[in-house]
């Protein structure tokens, strides 16, 4: 068993690794441009949704409130009807990346300290590099891709994006579980 704080350097340096790692994959490749498609009319639909003043948060149109919502013969024409929504209203006026980006800063951190806590839990010092390699590195592909699919099932995100993003948390593993690999206490 290795101490959690022993592994500070490792938790770290990962957790920067993957955040260059992401900058590179999100602006210089382009395999993310699709992930979202643009409404037909965009202006006039936002004009719409402007005069409704939504506040910032997560909505579904039309809402059945409930388990009980769902039967009735309201909420069952309107999603006849359509158009189904699943969305994110944002702050008006712009979008803070300084907060997202520190924010996904520490996510990797976090995915990191339990990428160490996970492996120095099940191996001691002076593992061989492929054993800390796969713990850390499933721990890891957990941390960064396996709760994304449920945004596909519930919320019939694109198929594409998930595995797109899946294949995102697979790099981000392997990186993370190198680095772990590579500054494993002897």
């Amino acid at each position: 068993m290795v101490p959690l704080m022993s592994l500070w350097l490792p938790i770290v340096l990962s957790a920067v690794i993957v955040f260059v790692a992401s900058s590179i994959i999100h602006m210089m490749l382009t395999y993310h441009s699709t992930d979202f498609r643009k409404a037909p009319n965009e202006e006039d639909l936002q004009d719409t949704l402007r005069k409704f003043s939504i506040p910032p948060g997560d909505y579904i149109l039309p809402c059945p409130g409930g388990a009980a919502g769902m039967k009735d013969p309201k909420y069952q024409e309107m999603v006849k009807k359509g158009p189904v929504v699943t969305m994110t209203v944002f702050p008006t006026g712009g979008f803070n990346m300084g907060a997202s980006l520190a924010m996904w800063f520490v996510y990797c951190l976090v995915v990191s300290m339990f990428a160490a806590y996970v492996t120095g839990r099940a191996v001691g010092s002076g593992t061989s590099y492929l054993t800390v390699f796969r713990f850390a590195g499933v721990t890891a592909f957990a941390g960064y891709a396996l709760a994304l699919w449920q945004n596909t099932i519930w919320y019939k995100r694109a198929l594409s994006t998930s595995i797109k993003n899946s294949f995102d948390g697979l790099v981000y593993a392997l990186l993370t579980a190198g680095t772990f690999g590579w500054l494993w206490p002897n």
